[in-house]
């Protein structure tokens, strides 16, 4: 078996509505800071103590989009994994998330279209019971019939 065979995901083939994977990651004080860093989104929402407890939520949150990359993590290593390639993403921010809270973020299957090599997915992120994101991805996944 070769090393491509062994680090690829699922193939179109191998995929079924109805599946799902998960992914959780803690929302640290390093990752806003790296995450600010590198999106140039420096807002004191979520840098600033001071700025932020005079706003909305009276505490600094995570940069949505910090929240949203964890949608990347479950598609790109678990379902379908890799080989497949985002085409596009649609979410809905419901509920803040806050430095020390720990995100899941559930992926599920819910159309495949194996003449286009595409699936979609229902992406919705959590903090324990509650629904922080909601979305939905259009990935093109490998058909191991055209490799």
């Amino acid at each position: 078996m070769s090393v491509f065979q062994e680090l690829h995901g699922k193939y179109i083939e191998d995929l079924e509505v109805g599946m799902t994977a998960i992914y959780s990651k803690t929302i640290t004080e390093a990752a806003i800071e790296i995450f600010a860093g590198l999106s140039g989104d420096t807002n004191p929402t979520h840098l600033s103590n001071d700025f932020a407890k005079e706003e909305r939520f009276k505490e600094r949150i995570a940069h949505g989009m910090l929240v949203a990359s964890n949608i990347t993590g479950v598609l790109g290593t678990k379902l379908p994994g890799p080989g497949c390639l985002y085409m596009s993403q649609t979410m809905k921010f419901l509920a803040p998330t806050r430095i020390g809270e720990t995100v899941t973020t559930r992926a599920t299957v819910t159309g495949i279209n194996l003449e286009k090599n595409r699936v979609t997915l229902k992406t919705d992120c959590f903090v324990g019971d509650t629904q922080v994101l909601d979305g939905e991805a259009l990935l093109w996944v490998p058909s191991r019939e055209k490799m």
